[in-house]
């Protein structure tokens, strides 16, 4: 008997073991859930930013029609921009304290005071304003609208100058659909989801131009996007179904694919390249984050399945605060929140 007590415990110390290497080896630990505050019920919520300097977080809960902002260390409401139509994304330019919205039910780029959230002049756009790339350099803006949802036969990437806060060109593209960017660092090029068409738009940001679409084969529903500039490497977030979807890789000096599908869950809306590691991050609606290690170009291991909540498919990742952000929506039982996790 002494000698079944001994085994027991032994195994018993063994699966505690296991099963605390396993947390610690997980490429994400949860460490805080900051609850959104009165959302009403609502399947989505859209995208993140964050003041890394102020700790604040910005959260699109769109049920809700408003922006709320929270203090990152505390979890606590600080202020709601509310009355929106439907917001989609944010961007906080730190130097001069402003927060931008795409605001797509109305049209509209609203512009607010970071120091009193007061309303600066909206920049008027088409319908469907949505997804945005920010180009440091120049400071530009550029936001999709229009397409199928505004009932017009073409989409545009529209150009605000965020230190004037004018509107100062538009590419136009023949597309239902555009979803998201990501701009390269050492040229003016960026590379934007063309949904309707399974394609990558290539766009010339300096001439204001699409210089060349690449055609997804390996995967349906390009929604959203990463990019890893320094090995010209192009991740593209494919729903394929509801309950499977796969990152297509592509190479940007040759415009093909490259052979490389890396398995994820359905309803991916939010990718993240980290170049300082070489992990690549995939929120799904399924509810889970897909974490993958780039070990040379075209070879990935996945480090971690990590759990979110249904319909959590937008993320942001901050690499100065060390942390992942997770938006969950108002859905069933779960109230809206946003998950905070360690990079570990």
């Amino acid at each position: 008997m002494k000698k079944h007590i001994i085994l027991f415990n032994f195994i018993l110390i063994l699966c505690f073991a296991l099963q605390a290497a396993a947390q610690s080896a997980a490429p994400l630990k949860l460490i805080q859930t900051i609850g959104m505050v009165d959302v009403p019920w609502g399947p989505y919520t859209d995208h993140l930013a964050v003041d890394v300097a102020g700790r604040r977080l910005f959260a699109t809960p769109q049920a809700r029609h408003s922006v709320q902002i929270f203090d990152i260390g505390t979890g606590h409401l600080i202020h709601e921009l509310a009355g929106m139509g439907n917001p989609h994304s944010v961007l906080f330019r730190s130097d001069l304290d402003r927060i931008y919205v795409t605001d797509g039910g109305d049209g509209l780029l609203r512009i607010f005071s970071g120091r009193d959230y007061h309303v600066l002049k909206p920049v008027k756009l088409l319908l469907d304003a949505d997804s945005i790339g920010y180009d440091p350099a120049t400071k530009y803006l550029y936001v999709t609208n229009g397409g199928e949802n505004a009932k017009l036969p073409y989409s545009l990437i529209s150009i605000v100058d965020t230190t004037s806060d004018r509107h100062v060109g538009d590419i136009k593209i023949q597309a239902k659909s555009l979803e998201a960017m990501a701009l390269e660092r050492a040229t003016s090029r960026m590379y934007i989801d063309i949904t309707d068409k399974n394609e990558i738009g290539v766009v010339d940001g300096e001439k204001r131009i699409l210089i060349a679409t690449w055609p997804v084969t390996k995967g349906k529903e390009n929604i959203a996007i990463a990019l890893d500039e320094r090995h010209h490497r192009l991740f593209v977030g494919c729903r394929n179904t509801d309950m499977r979807g796969a990152i297509v890789v592509m190479d940007t000096q040759t415009g093909k694919e490259t052979g490389t599908v890396l398995p994820i869950g359905g309803w991916v809306d939010y990718l993240a390249f980290d170049p300082a590691n070489g992990r690549l991050y995939a929120v799904c609606g399924t509810g889970y984050v897909y974490v993958y290690q780039e070990r040379e170009p075209d070879r990935y291991d996945l480090l971690g399945r990590v759990e979110t909540a249904v319909m959590a498919k937008t993320g942001l990742l901050v690499p100065k605060l060390n942390r992942f952000f997770v938006s969950v929506p108002h859905l069933g039982s779960t109230d809206a929140k946003i998950l905070v996790y360690r990079v570990q």
